[in-house]
């Protein structure tokens, strides 16, 4: 074994701690905001847990924010919210979720 090798194994291992942390940091996001959306939707109990997962799940269908962005808005423009609304709350659960992340 060289110190190439070693190297090779040393950024390998950073790339997939760097792309689990990205995971578990949208995914806690995504449960987040979906817990707003499930608020201001009026939903509680199994209702608003089933909703928030529901956010999640879209997440995981395409790369992007845009899957969720979409479903958000699909389900809270009735509700009077728009694009901006979504995105701040998005926004917002971000923060939240990287600072639960990095306690």
């Amino acid at each position: 074994m060289t110190t190439f090798d070693d190297r090779e194994r040393g950024f390998e291992a950073a790339f997939a701690h760097d792309e689990e942390l990205t995971f578990r940091l949208l995914a806690r996001r995504d449960r987040l905001v979906g817990e707003w959306a499930a608020e201001k939707l009026g939903l509680c109990g199994d209702a608003a847990r089933d909703y928030a997962q529901s956010i999640v799940r879209e997440d995981l269908k395409h790369a992007g924010d845009e899957d969720v962005i979409a479903k958000l808005l699909a389900d809270l423009a009735p509700h009077g919210f728009d694009r901006n609304a979504v995105l701040a709350a998005l926004g917002k659960a971000e923060q939240q979720a990287r600072a639960e992340l990095e306690a």
